[in-house]
């Protein structure tokens, strides 16, 4: 374990401050939506701006048109952005993860097609993981690619492949070497990128949630050809390719920051109420906790600036923050006592009506509690995760 207590440098609060200067003049308060975390809606324009001030695609080298800043500095940005709920939906997944995997295991023409876009804001990314007979099982997805002149034909379905509706790439794991009986499911896998709306045999299907909102997707793949040029890293390695993308997602503050504008929106709304006082705890109370995340969360990207691969740090890290963040709209849901409603003229009583929707998706998004639980202690006893 190498959580390490840490404070920003000056610099970094510089950043920070310069974040917030920028939110204060875009998105003042009461002139947007705010979004829950890394839910918040796309807007293309937005990323577009954040990427002009070199906020997105930030740890991404220069020559691609990265800024070549650390984790730390990413942090700061993401912790800035979701605290307000800002609209950085479109660039998100991207950002935070696909941009590194291509730039780590990516070949030099795949990073010249991908990255300097990336970092115009310019590219949505979606994730092909989850397959609807794997449960948290990962390593036993069965979409398959086989082998064909110049690339691969791929059969299967990917599931709760979030905004693949509105995203332009996905990066898929699939199946490239059958599974024999007794080998190990962890080899044989392969990561390949995907044009979600320009690909013959390609099928979406929305799962929407209870309120009719579209988040989730499932997609189908039917005959799908893939030219080898596609295919990330070396094929057969797509498992320890994506355990090193699952470090970047589970460790950083869209595992715990997601209710925060919530919580914020009511303090706001019930200064000199009834409940005023009882608000004000709670937002103490949770604000420590806050904290704590915060801290634990940040170590994280520390360690990835040193290089380091922080697999069970950020497993344990997204399991602690998605128990906090369903503890929080309980807690919220518990403080209100009536009924909530997404066309309620109170800010914060559309938030909750959102957080009691979506919270759900929080807990599976990344890995279920019980995977990260065993990631986190075979990782401990040296055992492969």
């Amino acid at each position: 374990m190498r959580f390490t207590p840490t404070e920003l440098a000056s610099d970094e609060l510089a950043l920070q401050t310069e974040v917030r200067t920028f939110l204060a003049d875009e998105l003042p308060p009461g002139s947007h939506e705010p979004g829950l975390g890394m839910s918040a809606r796309h807007d293309k324009e937005f990323s577009k701006k954040m990427a002009e001030r070199g906020w997105v695609g930030m740890a991404l080298p220069e020559e691609w048109g990265g800024s070549n800043k650390k984790a730390v500095d990413r942090f700061i940005v993401v912790e800035e952005m979701l605290r307000w709920g800002a609209p950085v939906g479109y660039h998100w997944v991207a950002d935070r993860q696909t941009g590194n995997i291509i730039n780590k295991f990516g070949t030099d023409e795949q990073r010249e097609r991908f990255l300097p876009p990336i970092c115009r804001g310019e590219l949505g990314f979606s994730i092909g993981m989850s397959e609807p007979d794997s449960g948290s099982d990962l390593a036993s997805v069965s979409t398959r690619a086989d082998r064909d002149d110049g690339g691969w034909i791929v059969n299967g379905t990917k599931i709760w492949t979030s905004n693949a509706h509105t995203n332009d790439w996905f990066i898929c794991l699939l199946r490239t070497t059958p599974l024999e009986a007794d080998s190990n499911k962890r080899e044989g896998l392969s990561q390949v990128l995907i044009d979600l709306h320009n690909t013959d045999g390609l099928e979406l299907s929305p799962i929407p949630f209870l309120n009719g909102e579209h988040h989730f997707n499932e997609v189908s793949f039917t005959d799908v050809f893939v030219p080898d040029e596609n295919v990330v890293g070396q094929a057969g390695m797509g498992w320890n390719q994506n355990t090193t993308e699952m470090a970047y997602e589970r460790g950083g503050p869209d595992r715990w920051l997601s209710p925060f504008s919530t919580v914020e929106q009511l303090l706001r709304e019930t200064q000199g109420t009834d409940i005023g006082e009882r608000a004000t705890e709670l937002f103490g109370e949770l604000t420590a906790r806050w904290w704590s995340m915060r801290n634990l969360s940040l170590s994280v990207s520390r360690l990835i600036d040193d290089g380091e691969a922080p697999s069970i740090e950020s497993s344990l890290v997204k399991e602690m923050g998605t128990r906090f963040e369903i503890e929080v709209i309980e807690k919220l849901v518990e403080l209100v006592d009536h009924e909530l409603t997404p066309e309620s003229e109170s800010l914060f009583q559309r938030l909750l009506a959102q957080c009691v929707l979506t919270g759900p998706g929080n807990t599976i998004r990344g890995g279920t509690i019980e995977i990260l639980r065993s990631v986190a202690s075979k990782g401990l006893q040296g055992l492969p995760a």
